[in-house]
């Protein structure tokens, strides 16, 4: 599956920094290519120098807004952000026709983060203009939840939350949802500890979208993830995770001669990897709310039997109940067993309700303080009128 990547803002021009990180990975390791493009979308020209591989010409990193920030961003202000992009988004639309290989694209891939100003406007804003005019291809988004500490101390963090999410659950075909808070390292630095948070949350795509672009037969699946099971997979709220197990290195003349206990512990290794995998989703949730999902087993073929199938296969559903379960084989690697989880259509994400909730509560704290405010100057202009004016 190739997708063509934008990211807004800050932390979604990071993301998109990282899948351009990626797909030269993919292409020097794998001579694949999974990203048609990587366009970074900001308000703020600090931002988008930061950034590392994402091409630095004009076609691949786009200031919008210039004439109102001044280049200097929104001030956590979404609205804005959102105003910015209805305005500017033909500049994104210029440079996705100018893709090169724009017709290999499956899908979109909208990311940014849910707290932010620019991100958390122009990602439900950039969406909607993607669904307007590319009918024929879906548009995903990618949104990161705020750090605990962001939700404790800063009260607008909320509120472009709330907005956010029920903005792009309107417009996107699926969100992926990523908890910020589930990567941290404690006692690193912010800038090793955000490098590390973003590294995480695109590795999972790796050899998903890897499995379907293989063009050598022995790298071809028996059952092959591409990028149709993965459309109809998603949808709605979504989840993805990734665990990886090292094996013993088969030596692949002997094959058939490996000790019974070898493929018991292949077996074993493989269920460690699903547990890893779902213990290490994007967000955590009940796998029981998922309608949909689909696993990809990625290892060297002669490590992936039937029972180990039938053994991923039983252990997802037993987990997601009511889910309608996708899955696949991709046969690369040498020495590791590796599961990537995606879970979609969830239909009760508590953490999703509580930003809900909590972006309620902040608008009518709002306007109760704004309706003290307006009082005061009331009652101070009609103190001014009998103190006499010096000017």
């Amino acid at each position: 599956m190739k997708l063509l990547i934008i990211g807004c803002g800050q932390c979604g021009g990071r993301i998109a920094d990282e899948f351009a990180r990626l797909n030269r990975v993919a292409h020097a390791q794998r001579g694949l290519s999974i990203v048609t493009n990587t366009i970074a979308v900001n308000t703020d020209v600090a931002d988008l120098s930061g950034l590392s591989f994402v091409k630095s010409d004009f076609k691949h990193r786009v200031l919008i807004g210039s004439k109102k920030t001044g280049g200097h961003g929104v001030g956590k202000m979404n609205e804005i952000g959102a105003e910015i992009a209805r305005e500017d988004g033909d500049k994104v639309i210029e440079v996705i026709r100018a893709t090169d290989k724009f017709s290999e694209t499956d899908a979109f891939l909208v990311a940014g983060s849910a707290a932010g100003g620019t991100g958390s406007g122009a990602v439900p804003a950039i969406t909607q203009q993607l669904k307007e005019r590319y009918t024929d291809k879906p548009v995903y988004n990618l949104i990161v939840l705020p750090f605990k500490y962001e939700e404790l101390t800063e009260e607008r963090s909320i509120y472009n939350v709330g907005t956010c999410l029920k903005s792009a659950y309107l417009a996107a075909d699926a969100i992926f949802l990523v908890d910020n808070q589930r990567y941290i390292t404690k006692n690193t630095s912010i800038r090793n500890n955000l490098a590390r948070i973003n590294y995480l949350i695109v590795k999972p795509f790796y050899n998903l979208l890897c499995a379907g672009e293989e063009t050598e037969c022995k790298y071809i699946g028996s059952r092959v993830l591409d990028a149709g099971d993965i459309m109809q997979t998603l949808a709605g709220w979504s989840v993805i995770g990734y665990g990886k197990e090292r094996i013993p290195r088969i030596n692949f003349p002997f094959s058939n001669n490996r000790d019974f206990r070898d493929k018991g512990s292949d077996t074993q290794k493989g269920i460690q990897s699903m547990d890893e995998a779902l213990g290490e989703l994007s967000l955590k949730c009940n796998p029981t709310d998922a309608r949909k999902g689909l696993y990809l087993l990625t290892a060297p073929y002669e490590a992936m039997s039937m029972d180990l199938i039938k053994e991923l296969s039983s252990s997802l559903k037993g987990m997601a109940t009511e889910a309608i379960i996708r899955s696949g084989d991709y046969p690369r690697g040498k020495n590791t067993l590796e599961t990537t989880v995606i879970l979609s259509e969830l239909v009760n994400s508590k953490k999703v309700m509580n930003y809900f909730t909590k972006a309620i509560s902040y608008i009518s704290t709002a306007r109760r303080r704004q309706g003290g405010i307006e009082f005061q100057h009331r009652g101070l202009e009609e103190a001014f009128k009998d103190i006499p004016s010096l000017l």
